[in-house]
């Protein structure tokens, strides 16, 4: 492990070509730990209620398919479902377009307020709907608009709260406070699945149709004025307020950056972001939202043991993401992304064989197996990727660059990998699209510079204490005095003519 201080001198360079030429006291941020807290919980909460959503919609598919779409067969309607479901990832890049250069605008905290809401009021509304038979077409036509809100404002969800928390958090540790956005994000999906699950165990078939399916998506409300409560009440991040103050200096008649300008400059980490994310969320639908219809529909077992089987692997995988979250401030963010992706390319056909051996215990070490490669992603990116980019496009750049790749990879997963399967009748397909995300994902990783224990680009250092900012100077300052005493004595080396 690098000392710290030599971690930061890339970026302490980068700090004083581009702001000042010495770095003080002043120009350190010294982060609250209470604030800290409440900005991490306030982030994965947004997070949680986007998977919340995702797990209760997944695992109503059925009854939904039946409520909206009545007239089809049964596969008809499950298919009407999910392609409702999918028109969310569609139009999350929009969102992306829209709110990414808001955040770097206006400020992040604002429009994760915004987002808040949009999510809340797109869940909320899904239980209002009457059904196919109340109003007719009316009603997929409103469950549509309805998705098409909540993937709209997750557009700019999962980019601005990563962003929150990176510039948020210490250099220190930022991989373990960036877990804990995906630590919300399986417990999110962990209450969606549950609460359904439950409501199908104690309630009549009847029952859950008439009504009981609503229930979910109402508890999305006070879910989501406690969210909004609760960013309401954080500040803006150190770094953008920093940022806004130097922006203030500058001429006030420089033009703006326009987003075809910021994409032309920043197209190699826009690139690395989008091979990142591919590998992150094929791993993660392949996991969530296939392998629960690939356990029913390819291995014949039932349905609630497939998704209860789901459900635990996802429950160890919790804790597992923070371990990989520390551990990754030690080790770096590279050696650990790539050891996840060489450990897909190596293990994927071991764990599809293990699964596809039928058996319980087998079938559980398979999944498992997926599950703990996948924490090495889902413990590390939410730190790695906001580094990609500077504090004047981070949200921006990072918003569209995620919504990309997962429209075009991540939510596409289980529709390519289905398809394969049934084209080629070969039920291995998952393990070859796994192992090809990861090599892809591999190569990203090589081109990365490392930024575990570094100030984020075009920021000074963030640390935990005043003594810990005095100390940081004082090294720095004691590193500066040898490099000039070494210049002088290579001087006074030098032989004269």
């Amino acid at each position: 492990m690098k000392d710290s201080t030599e971690s930061h001198t890339s970026h302490i360079k980068f700090w004083r070509k581009r702001n000042k030429p010495e770095l003080t006291l002043d120009d350190i941020t010294i982060v609250d730990r209470k604030m800290l807290n409440r900005a991490v919980g306030a982030a994965a909460l947004g997070n949680a209620m986007e998977w919340f959503d995702f797990g209760v919609y997944s695992f109503l598919a059925v009854t939904i398919g039946h409520v909206f779409f009545p007239s089809g067969s049964a596969s008809a309607q499950l298919i009407a479902t999910f392609a409702t479901f999918a028109a969310a990832f569609l139009v999350r890049p929009l969102g992306g377009m829209v709110f990414g250069p808001l955040g770097d605008k206006i400020g992040r905290q604002k429009v994760l307020a915004f987002t808040m809401i949009m999510m809340a009021a797109g869940t909320f509304s899904i239980g209002l709907i009457p059904g196919y038979s109340s109003i007719g077409i009316a009603a997929p036509i409103l469950l549509l608009v309805a998705r098409l809100v909540q993937g709209f404002s997750t557009g700019g969800e999962y980019g601005g709260a990563a962003t929150f928390i990176a510039e948020y958090s210490t250099d220190k540790r930022r991989g373990f406070m960036g877990s804990w956005l995906e630590f919300g994000t399986f417990g999110g999906y962990l209450l969606g699945a549950g609460l359904v699950t439950g409501l199908t165990a104690y309630m009549s078939n009847d029952q859950l149709l008439a009504w009981g399916w609503r229930i979910p998506f109402f508890i999305a409300a006070p879910l989501g004025l406690f969210g909004l409560y609760i960013r309401l009440k954080l500040e803006e991040t150190p770094a953008f307020q920093k940022h806004m103050e130097k922006q203030e200096e500058i001429e006030h008649n420089k033009p703006q950056q326009t987003l075809f300008e910021m994409l032309r400059k920043y197209w190699r980490p826009m690139l690395q972001c989008i091979g990142l994310v591919l590998l992150f969320n094929v791993s993660n639908y392949m996991l969530t939202s296939y392998m629960p219809s690939y356990l029913t529909s390819v291995l014949g077992l039932s349905e609630l043991s497939g998704l209860m089987l789901i459900m635990v692997v996802m429950f160890i995988m919790m804790p597992l993401t923070l371990v990989l979250g520390f551990w990754n401030d030690r080790l770096g963010r590279k050696p650990v992304l790539l050891a996840g992706a060489i450990g897909l390319i190596v293990l994927s056909i071991p764990s599809l064989m293990l699964i596809g051996h039928g058996r319980m215990v087998g079938v559980f070490c398979g999944l498992m197996l997926l599950g703990i490669l996948h924490t090495f992603f889902s413990g590390t990116m939410p730190a790695a990727l906001p580094a990609l980019f500077t504090t004047n496009t981070r949200y921006s750049a990072l918003a569209i660059g995620f919504n990309i790749s997962v429209s075009l990879f991540g939510g596409t997963t289980p529709l390519v990998t289905s398809w394969l399967v049934s084209e080629t009748g070969n039920v291995m397909v998952p393990a070859y699209y796994l192992m090809g995300a990861a090599l892809i994902g591999a190569i990203t990783v090589f081109s990365l510079k490392e930024t575990a224990r570094k100030p984020l680009i075009g920021s000074a250092p963030a640390v935990e204490t005043k003594e810990e900012a005095k100390k940081l100077l004082k090294k720095l300052h004691l590193r500066k005095k040898k490099r000039e005493e070494e210049k002088a004595n290579l001087g006074n080396n030098t032989p004269t003519s």
